[in-house]
């Protein structure tokens, strides 16, 4: 298959898909930090929506979308970029390929796409110590199975907050906890990528 991950500099789905025989690429405004720049397209995904692919999945900016930033974008005045976020998610959605997965963090009950999505997913599903609530807007595309449920570990602060241990031991950086899991672009190329023969790789 041909196979777009759009908004995603990681690579991590990207080469989970290429392991498996498909003609995988990234694309993100951003350069790729997963080290293979020959499978990345720095640019805008909307100028390639239309690049005949079979697949995309899609990772979308959530800050204005997701509801644990929806108090604070009320608080201040984020009504235009909460506009600007959700046409752009919707163009991902729309888009004419046959297969698309979208995935965000679960949305603020205010937006149009609260109860909207097709399945939520954990990281303790697939083999990861790490609570994230991840929704996902499916066409297509059967719901993922999870394929290594792990039981969680907490960390209890000095003030008596508790994390679960691996949201704590994260980088407290949007970057690095937009990540995709392995586990999760494991299970999404063993479960997806079997839906059409593998094209010739370029």
């Amino acid at each position: 298959m041909k196979i777009l991950i759009a908004c995603e500099e990681s690579q991590e789905v990207c080469k989970a898909f290429r392991a498996k025989g498909h003609e995988a690429y990234s694309c993100d405004t951003e350069p790729c930090s997963g080290g293979h720049p020959e499978w990345h397209i720095q640019d805008d995904v909307l100028k390639h929506l239309r690049d005949g692919w079979d697949m995309m999945i899609a990772h979308p900016p959530c800050t204005f979308l997701c509801r644990n930033r929806a108090k604070l974008n009320k608080e201040q005045q984020k009504k235009e970029e909460i506009e600007e976020g959700y046409k752009f998610f919707k163009q991902l959605q729309n888009a004419n390929i046959p297969l698309i997965c979208v995935e965000n963090p679960v949305p603020s009950r205010l937006s149009p796409l609260y109860q909207t999505y097709n399945q939520i997913i954990q990281p303790y599903h697939f083999g990861h110590d790490f609570s994230k609530k991840t929704c996902l807007w499916l066409k297509g595309l059967s719901k993922l199975k999870s394929t290594k449920i792990v039981p969680l570990t907490y960390i209890t602060t000095k003030n008596g907050f508790k994390y679960t241990s691996g949201w704590y031991k994260c980088p407290r950086n949007s970057k690095a906890r937009s990540k995709t899991f392995p586990g999760i672009a494991k299970a999404m190329a063993e479960q997806w990528g079997t839906l059409f023969k593998p094209k010739e790789m370029k």
